[in-house]
């Protein structure tokens, strides 16, 4: 049976053809470890290194931030719970919210001092107080990213302060920011809050973007030695929001400037575009011996890509089926499929199904079709 394309001119968008890792050839970063993912799907955009193990510094506390939201959500704290501040806890080094031994702190405010201040000191009161110890925090912490999906972490404290065994993946820590986004919108806020005061000292929001990138809301920075300059930073632009993950960074102002760069370029050269929605007719089949000679195609997918804008640019979309397609054929029936491809990466299909019944012609339309191939005179290349 000969196989018939038909071309969907709607979706048909010819470019040159790119590279076959299109994102390496199309975007640069300075940064060691990076990722761009997008929000809503959770594509990755771009990666560099982003799967291997890194030092986290202070973006570990996305998942101490993280924990106490869960114990919140589950009704086992509130934001007014008080928690106590051990001598440990006040010893700690590094950022500090500057927490006060022998007081009691509210959780509120402890989240504050972790998101905002980046307190290494507010992390261990919230170990020591959910956890009944930093260990029995630390237990917590690594059950966790297995169970979501953080394959790459391993943490040796709540704060990121240096440890040669602490580590995390860009990766692991965009998915993170996008549980945290997701799961407990209700304290998202924090992240964009611009300062907070503890023990009079007001200390402002580290993250860069805040300040400089418009649309940004979110959502932690991080600084050791070992790890250099990192941030895991978000926004929006219209209905569309980035993750971005940079880590490696040698000084504060690269890491700000690189921030703002990167972040620019996840909306400038990527897009998301909608091709085609669920009961959208992308064509039509012809049908052989039928009462109608075709037959309309439904699509049940929703057809969106979030891509480079050059990649979106060379879609091509095919709708493919064996011919003759005999009559009948049935509404619903899956009679053909709709191939689409794109520079460098391996065609993806979607079923698509008849709009109509069409039934087969009676015996004498059977019988015309016959004489009218009878009396037809052959064409010169088949004498």
């Amino acid at each position: 049976m000969m196989r018939i394309v038909l071309h969907v001119v709607l979706l048909i968008i010819l470019a040159a053809l790119l590279p076959a890792r299109a994102q390496d050839s199309l975007f640069k970063t300075k940064a060691d470890f990076a990722i761009i993912m997008d929000y809503e799907t959770g594509l990755v955009l771009y990666e560099k290194r982003a799967r291997e193990a890194m030092a986290p510094a202070s973006m570990t506390k996305l998942m101490t931030a993280a924990i106490v939201f869960e114990q919140l959500k589950q009704g086992k704290i509130t934001l007014d719970t008080e928690f106590a501040v051990s001598e440990k806890a006040w010893r700690t080094g590094g950022s500090k919210m500057f927490v006060l031994v022998d007081t009691t702190i509210s959780v509120e405010n402890l989240l504050q001092g972790i998101i905002v201040q980046s307190g290494n000191d507010a992390c261990i009161v919230v170990a020591e107080n959910i956890g009944g110890s930093v260990e029995g925090f630390l237990d917590i912490m690594n059950a966790k990213a297995l169970e979501w999906g953080m394959t790459q972490s391993h943490f040796e404290n709540p704060n990121g302060l240096p440890h040669p065994d602490h580590k995390m993946s860009a990766y692991d820590l965009a998915i993170l920011t996008r549980k945290i986004i997701q799961d407990y919108p209700e304290h998202f806020a924090l992240f964009s809050q611009p300062e907070f005061a503890w023990s009079k000292i007001t200390q402002s929001n580290r993250n860069p973007l805040l300040k400089s990138f418009e649309g940004a809301d979110g959502m932690k920075t991080g600084h050791t030695e070992a790890s250099g300059f990192g941030v895991v930073g978000t926004a929006t632009r219209g209905q569309q929001r980035r993750i971005m993950v940079i880590n490696g960074l040698e000084s504060y102002n690269a890491r700000t400037r690189e921030a703002n760069r990167v972040m620019r370029l996840s909306f400038d050269e990527f897009d998301a575009r909608q091709y085609l929605s669920p009961t959208d007719i992308v064509g039509e089949a012809e049908i052989f011996m039928g009462r109608a000679d075709s037959v309309g195609l439904e699509i049940r997918n929703n057809v969106k890509f979030t891509k480079h804008r050059k990649v979106l640019n060379g879609i091509q979309a095919h709708i493919v089926y064996e011919a003759p397609l005999r009559a009948p054929v049935t509404k619903g029936d899956q009679i053909a499929v709709l191939r689409i491809t794109m520079p460098g990466e391996t065609a993806k299909e979607y079923p698509l199904y008849a709009t109509d019944n069409v039934a087969e012609i009676g015996f004498m339309g059977k019988i015309k079709i016959g004489l009218a191939a009878l009396l037809t005179p052959p064409r010169e290349e088949d004498i």
